[in-house]
């Protein structure tokens, strides 16, 4: 039985746990649809078959050595066109709960729109699926995917927790989806009071390469740019041969 505890309000305080299933966020997506879905629900399980990331990859991670877990939340108070501070607030809050777990020295950063990077490689991705009725968003699930345990990946540019920051006897996945839990209701409470200065501060304080010249790809060309900031719409600000240019998701893409 998967069981957790966390010091919240609502995040986490009600669990589905599934040993396999295909994806946590079309399962969350069920949950929400059969009219049983209450804000704060996790679905979490050890092993996901045909699990989804940025961009229409893939994502894949060794059954039980890490966690893979939707989370239920009903931010009415955003219209759509302010989704992505969902997105940043989570971001902080997935962060913010990593960050104690590492020494000093790791650079823990989030790669735009929101990939969680260790010391310039993968940690984890989360994908935000929304459902809109009218001006508001009505129900929001936040799919987080990030390798813990697991020591051993396909590409050479994924990391873990363990392999950065070991432990004897690796991590407690329950315990750490209970600080993730409290971390991220934090910086949910402080997007629904406003308090949004300070998310767009610490949001950019670990945007991936902000303020670094890097090289980019947008309508097949390769560029170099910096990045300035993300504008309220949640596009990329890039600062292209002395102009700033906006791009969205899938319009820009780091280049090697």
């Amino acid at each position: 039985m998967y069981k957790i505890h966390p010091k919240t309000l609502f995040v986490g305080q009600k669990l589905i746990y599934l040993p396999s299933c295909q994806s946590t966020n079309d399962e969350a997506a069920r949950v929400i649809a059969t009219n049983d879905a209450v804000e704060g629900l996790f679905v979490v399980t050890d092993r996901q078959t045909a699990g989804r990331g940025q961009r229409g990859n893939v994502w894949r991670a060794e059954a039980g050595q890490n966690l893979t877990t939707s989370l239920v939340l009903t931010p009415s108070f955003l219209a759509p066109t302010e989704q992505f501070w969902l997105t940043i607030a989570v971001s902080l809050g997935v962060t913010d709960a990593l960050a104690v777990l590492l020494p000093a020295d790791a650079r823990l950063r989030i790669k735009w729109p929101n990939d969680i990077f260790l010391d310039d490689r993968k940690l984890g991705g989360i994908l935000i699926e929304n459902t809109v009725q009218g001006s508001r968003i009505v129900w929001s699930v936040v799919g987080m995917g990030l390798n813990i345990n697991q020591t051993e990946f396909e590409h050479p540019t994924a990391t873990s927790l363990q392999s950065r920051a070991p432990l004897p006897d690796g991590y407690d996945l329950p315990g750490l989806l209970a600080g993730l839990a409290e971390r991220i209701e934090g910086r949910y409470l402080q997007l629904r009071a406003n308090h949004r200065i300070g998310l767009q501060t610490d949001y950019l304080a670990r945007l991936f390469r902000y303020h670094e010249e890097h090289w980019f790809s947008a309508d097949n060309q390769r560029f170099r740019g910096i990045i300035t900031g993300v504008d309220e719409a949640g596009r990329l600000q890039v600062l292209v041969n002395g102009t700033v240019q906006g791009f969205g998701f899938k319009e820009i893409a780091f280049a090697v």
